[in-house]
């Protein structure tokens, strides 16, 4: 059986049994590299999916809140959108309420190209989670629910690109 605190062919070392951010690193890359392959075709990746579905579920209607929502950078927001309209996923259209803000729309091509990879997310999840059984999933993705609400809560990021140069600088 492996744990968190072992892998194949042998137990972590003593210095990271228990190590949060040690485990959620391993978690993250594993997760990263699954969800790579799973929203290829996608402009933007993951970013790009976030996007289109939202645009879907009609959540925020305007290019400003979805960037605001999502945490991207209004600059690179306008880049990402201009690559998902040219690639027919989503279309940016005036808002009847306010003729200065533009929604952004998915398109029935873009409908179907979010199906398609929320069903290669499916797969890549049961890759990277398949040592846990049904009840186990459910019991994570509520757990990481409320500590990503909690931790938005207390320490909102409302640029990503701006906290990975921070990081990046702090190496």
């Amino acid at each position: 059986m492996t744990t968190a605190t072992s892998r194949p062919g042998g137990p972590a070392p003593d210095a990271l049994d228990g190590d949060v951010g040690f485990m959620l690193g391993v978690v993250f890359r594993a997760y990263l590299k699954a969800a790579d392959a799973a929203t290829a075709g996608i402009p933007g990746g993951h970013r790009g999916r976030h996007v289109l579905a939202a645009a879907v579920r009609d959540e925020p209607r305007s290019q400003s809140a979805l960037a605001q929502r999502l945490g991207i950078d209004k600059t690179v927001m306008t880049y990402l959108l201009d690559d998902l309209v040219d690639a027919g996923l989503v279309e940016r259209q005036p808002d009847p309420a306010d003729r200065r803000n533009r929604r952004v729309v998915a398109t029935a091509h873009g409908r179907e190209a979010l199906a398609e990879v929320d069903r290669r997310m499916l797969r890549a999840e049961d890759h990277v989670l398949g040592c846990l059984d049904d009840a186990d999933r459910q019991a994570l993705r509520e757990m990481l629910g409320r500590l990503a609400a909690h931790v938005n809560h207390i320490d909102p990021v409302a640029d990503t690109c701006a906290l990975v140069a921070e990081i990046g600088s702090r190496g």
